[in-house]
């Protein structure tokens, strides 16, 4: 609850001699008030009667001095893609200046200069504000699994015992909010007429928290900056602490904890700081953005922005209708519209220039163009991989469950490995092994400890198939059920990143290991796909060795993604066990093994 005392005292600290009208205004009281607790400050020797501020008030203004600032930057930022894939949503300029250097720049104004920034996505672009502003950057390990529950608990140190403000970098105030001291811990907020999807507020007469839902009507909303007592923060960190590390509550804001102590009547007073309308922005999409700043109608200073501008001759402000679409292994992409028509642009993901040859795959988009199998392509390049395609509307993925799905899926394939395409380029588990094998070694020792058990294993088995001298076409190599479209025009088979010649029983292994499926899954989509140029048991043991072979391989390629900083949780573990089992699996009945 606010200390309505050390707010006047913070006011007249801040500019002896207002009104009492104007304190009134500024904390928020009737001028009856206003001059009960003047009479207060008076008779406790707090104040002049100048108004100006005795050692003693300067005494009682002490505990709420503010101690310092913790802004949470880890996140991505999804709604601004594809902006954000550029650079973290706070660095984005707003009329000129950074959101999170404005945030910065206001707080030094009233004495703040002790400001960390809890950093992920991109951390590395933070660095030039240590040496531009002295803050100091805090790693958020958690970013890309975690809300920002997780950026709250690896900065908890910061808050004990401190009197803080927690900011988001993506906020832009027009006025400076911060204050030198805070007399009680508040949320801001706005009033927001109609419907909205916000966290409504409600509170009593002294404007204390007393509930808050999700949704409402003419409501006032969570809303910006928020400041932490010392004392509200020995109250919520245990919990929060708590439920970082509960099952389930991965996705949680650091506000739902509050949220459950507010509902367990545990929850400190934690007031509403109203501000009018057009002082706090949070800006959710490129479109409110455009409307706020004018210069992000035609110049976003976004690459892809750029190109998609070029590619079909019209200004960035008509691209519209951008969403994130989930981001795939390899690459990342998003969904815009043109004239009314809907779009994909796909933007290379980390690493990939080592791991995927673009020339490559422009020349199997042109080897199978004649087959109608692909997605249409309206821009491809071959030097950097940035390709736009169209998107097929009510389109959707195969279901990896459905008979029907998959037998559609397998004639798909059927229909690929029976063309006479044919493309310069191999893919040779070998060599591709040997290649991820090297990148990951330079980054460091790989983390298997039976890796050399497991690579000799894997060697055996690329000796026995070199043996066989199997035929090659021209194979898929990511056949994924997510990458069968079922559109209007018929089943597309999209995404040929890694497409070339190739054993096409390989593409039935790439198939069920990225589906995380078993071996007997593997034998259904052989059932689907009929004939193969060998007899039902070695077509079943060449595909379980493929399965072993492509599951050690990804589960390099993931290790050293993962040396790059991108998270794949337990990918690489599930696809080393296809290499190990798969292994013993064939061992029983291959004897050359």
């Amino acid at each position: 609850m606010t200390d309505k005392l050390a707010l006047l005292l913070r006011e007249l600290s801040n500019e002896p001699g207002l009104t009492q009208r104007a304190l009134a205004s500024r904390v928020r009281t009737s001028l009856g008030s206003v001059n009960a607790l003047l009479s207060e400050a008076k008779s406790a020797g707090l104040l002049k009667e100048d108004t100006t501020l005795t050692p003693a008030g300067q005494d009682y203004l002490a505990p709420f001095r503010v101690d310092g600032a913790v802004i949470l930057a880890a996140g991505f930022g999804s709604r601004f893609v594809p902006l954000t894939y550029e650079r973290p949503k706070g660095l984005l300029k707003v009329n000129g200046e950074r959101m999170i250097e404005r945030q910065i720049r206001q707080l030094r104004e009233v004495g703040i200069t002790d400001i960390t920034l809890v950093v992920g996505y991109l951390k590395e672009a933070f660095e030039y504000l240590i040496d531009l502003y002295g803050v100091k950057l805090l790693y958020n390990p958690d970013y890309s699994t975690m809300n920002n529950i997780s950026s709250v608990y690896h900065a908890a140190s910061l808050f004990e015992d401190r009197n803080v403000y927690l900011l988001s970098s993506d906020n832009w105030m027009r006025e400076n909010l911060f204050h030198s001291y805070e007399p009680g811990s508040w949320y801001a907020a706005v009033h927001v007429s109609g419907e909205t999807r916000e966290w409504v507020l409600h509170y009593n007469k002294k404007e204390v928290i007393t509930g808050v839902e999700v949704g409402g009507r003419d409501a006032d909303v969570m809303y910006g900056p928020v400041y932490l007592s010392r004392e509200f923060s020995a109250a919520l960190l245990p919990a929060l602490k708590e439920a970082y590390r509960t099952p389930g509550k991965e996705q949680y804001y650091w506000e739902n904890v509050y949220l459950d102590l507010l509902a367990a009547k545990k929850a400190p007073p934690l007031s509403v700081n109203l501000q009018p309308d057009g002082v706090i922005y949070e800006f959710e999409n490129l479109e409110e953005l455009r409307a706020f700043d004018a210069s992000y109608r035609d110049h976003s200073d976004s690459k892809a922005m750029a190109l998609i501008s070029e590619v079909f001759q019209v200004p960035e402000s008509a691209i519209t209708g951008i969403e994130c679409l989930k981001a795939g292994m390899t690459n990342r992409s998003f969904l815009f519209r043109v004239k009314g028509k809907a779009y994909i642009c796909r933007i290379p993901g980390e690493g990939t220039e080592k791991l995927i040859d673009r020339r490559a795959e422009g020349e199997s988009y042109r080897a199978i163009a004649p087959l109608g199998l692909a997605e249409e392509l309206i821009y491809f390049n071959p030097e950097n991989g940035y390709k736009i395609s169209v998107y097929y509307e009510d389109a959707r993925s195969a279901d990896p469950n459905s008979e029907a799905d998959l037998r559609a899926s397998m004639a798909v394939l059927k229909k690929l490995h029976s063309a006479p395409c044919r493309v310069s380029q191999r893919f040779d588990l070998g060599e591709r092994i040997a290649f991820y094998e090297s990148l990951c070694l330079e980054k460091g020792e790989i983390p298997f400890l039976d890796y050399a058990e497991v690579r000799e294993k894997m060697n055996r088995l690329l000796s026995w198939i070199h043996g066989l001298h199997r035929p090659e076409t021209l194979s898929h190599i990511d056949p994924v059920y997510a990458n069968f479209l079922f559109t209007a025009e018929g089943v597309k088979l999209i995404d040929w990143e890694y497409a070339g010649m190739a054993d096409p029983l390989i593409d039935f292994a790439m198939a069920t290991i990225y589906a995380e499926k078993d071996f007997a899954y593997a034998k259904r989509l052989l059932d689907y796909y009929g004939d193969t140029d060998v007899p039902r048991e070695r077509a079943e043991q060449l595909v379980i060795a493929y399965m072993a072979l492509g599951g050690f391989l990804w589960a390099l390629w993931a290790v050293y993604k993962e040396a790059l900083g991108v998270s794949f949780g337990t990918y690489p573990l599930t696809q080393y066990r296809y290499a190990k089992e798969g292994y013993a699996h064939l061992a029983k009945t291959v004897k050359e093994l």
